[in-house]
């Protein structure tokens, strides 16, 4: 099967992709320095393609791995592990270019243990992996290729030159009930009616929506939104290149199991010092697993493992996320995992908000809405989705507010330009929130794995976290790494992460928030 049926959140239709006009729409706005400075972020080893021949393109099978010095009986504490990649084609010839997706992992299966390892492309077809030794015991080096450099090429293409791999849909009612259905998007040429459309522009980002003329109502009568297609975008080839047997694939075993001994009776690498405060600076790796537990290597994380120590630490704040069904996660876990945090029914659709948590002892208050247009979603009213601009404006802050923001699922599906739009209004936004009130903790959830498809891939993925953490990095907020937190562990990928994963993640979070 190809990756085109990939299964979504929402039910999928294909329609074959329009033509693409000439571009006669510039996005308003400017847009600061940071920002207009993020296209170096995104490079990215050119590939010259595979000529049409899909053998030639980068193989799981056939690319080996080996570590780059002799083997040793034991590891130190606290070292590296070095090892070589080699890239080779499906007859097993070595490839002469970089631009490869791989994901490299160090593995204690035994320890329910993981690190992300880091990867360097020489982009000749050579990659050095590196792997920090962090925890005593037996450790296992593991590599995927996610996608061959020939996927990579066909991505990027999609993400440089269309202006949008899906559509939406618009609901137009009018006094008596009856309603007109039409076609929305980013850009006017996206709706099918260029002539003739529908503008709407956000009052408080200046971000702009377009929806077809509807046939006899007024544009002011749009009262809903929901996903529309997602559009035929590739050829059958491109289509053979990211197929479910060549994406996400172990390569063969290269490296037998090493054992890293204990140091000073030590089994773990010591824990940073410094509590977690928005502004500290991000390592790489940012964490890894040891049983089960995620253990910051930014700072000093720690573990909310009771329901007490979980109240104790939210009483007395609001707690505002806007973002995606991965965000959203987190408040369904906060409430699973607390009785006392009771859900209130506003009566509105579940899937995009807004949501709210009451804990009325000890003054809690846990709020989720979606984040607005551009999102896939079922049915929903125009009226509830909220711009993240429009929300962070209506809030005074300080010490009991906490601001949480998780972007990127919904802007796999369109150019980078679309995405650092969105981000100007928002960073403004929270530059402003934080310039008013600086005791106000602003939380930054990175976008974790997932997808492996044309419309929601991890190399999108990873270009939206750069674009988020470029955005963010000069102002006092707290990063989630959640990129790192979902591909640290020999779990499968999923776009909502399990329970283990989604716990780590609400316990960082509440290492910001309660940080001694």
């Amino acid at each position: 099967r190809s990756l085109m049926t990939v299964s979504w959140p929402v039910e999928q239709s294909m329609v074959p992709l329009p033509p693409r006009p000439c571009p006669t729409y510039k996005p308003s706005g400017s847009l600061p320095k940071e920002l207009l400075d993020l296209t170096h972020l995104l490079h990215w080893p050119s590939t010259p393609g595979d000529a049409g021949d899909l053998l030639a393109s980068t193989s799981p099978q056939t690319s080996t791995y080996h570590l780059r010095d002799p083997s040793q009986a034991s590891y130190t504490l606290g070292g590296y592990l070095e090892a070589i990649l080699i890239a080779r084609d499906h007859q097993g010839r070595p490839k002469t270019c970089g631009g490869d997706l791989f994901r490299a992992q160090l593995l204690g299966p035994h320890l329910k243990a993981g690190v992300p390892g880091d990867i360097q492309d020489l982009e000749n077809g050579t990659y050095l992996l590196s792997f920090p030794l962090l925890w005593a015991g037996q450790a296992q080096v593991q590599v995927r290729l996610i996608h061959s450099s020939e996927a990579v090429g066909v991505l990027r293409g999609i993400w440089r030159d269309q202006w949008a791999t899906v559509d939406f849909t618009g609901y137009f009612r009018g006094p008596t009930g009856y309603e007109e259905i039409v076609t929305c998007n980013v850009n006017p040429l996206l709706t099918g009616e260029e002539e003739s459309t529908c503008h709407y522009r956000d009052e408080d980002s200046g971000e702009l929506w377009f929806c077809a003329r509807p046939p006899t109502l007024p544009c002011d009568t749009l009262v809903g939104h929901s996903s529309g297609h997602y559009w035929n975008v590739t050829t059958p080839h491109e289509e053979a290149l990211l197929a479910w047997n060549v994406t996400d694939k172990a390569l063969p075993q290269g490296i037998s199991p090493i054992w890293v001994a204990e140091e000073s009776n030590k089994s773990l690498v010591p824990s940073p010092q410094q509590p977690c405060r928005p502004g500290i600076p991000g390592p790489k790796p940012s964490g890894f697993y040891h049983q089960g537990v995620w253990h910051s290597l930014s700072c000093s994380s720690r573990s909310f493992s009771t329901v007490d120590s979980i109240l104790g630490c939210l009483a007395g704040h609001v707690i505002h996320m806007i973002g995606d069904s991965t965000l959203r996660q987190w408040w369904e876990h906060l409430c699973d995992t607390v009785p006392s945090l009771k859900p209130m029914d506003l009566h509105t659709t579940y899937q995009t908000g807004p949501l709210m948590a009451v804990e009325t002892a000890q003054g809690i208050v846990l709020h989720w809405r979606a984040h607005r247009w551009p999102l896939r979603s079922l049915r929903t009213p125009v009226a509830s989705l909220h711009s993240v601009v429009r929300e962070l404006g209506g809030l005074a802050g300080g010490p009991h507010t906490v601001v949480v923001l998780g972007l990127g699922a919904h802007f796999t599906t369109f150019p980078p330009s679309v995405f650092v739009q969105r981000l100007t209004g928002i960073r403004a936004a929270v530059a402003a929130l934080l310039a008013r009130e600086p005791h106000t903790l602003v939380v930054i959830k990175l976008a974790n794995t997932g997808y492996k498809s044309v419309y929601g891939s991890d190399w999108f993925t990873l270009q939206v976290n750069r674009l988020l953490r470029a955005a963010f990095a000069d102002l006092r907020v707290a990063f989630v790494d959640a990129w790192e937190m979902t591909s640290s562990l020999a779990l499968p990928d999923q776009i909502h992460p399990g329970r283990l994963i989604v716990h780590n993640e609400v316990n960082f979070l509440l290492s910001f928030i309660c940080p001694t």
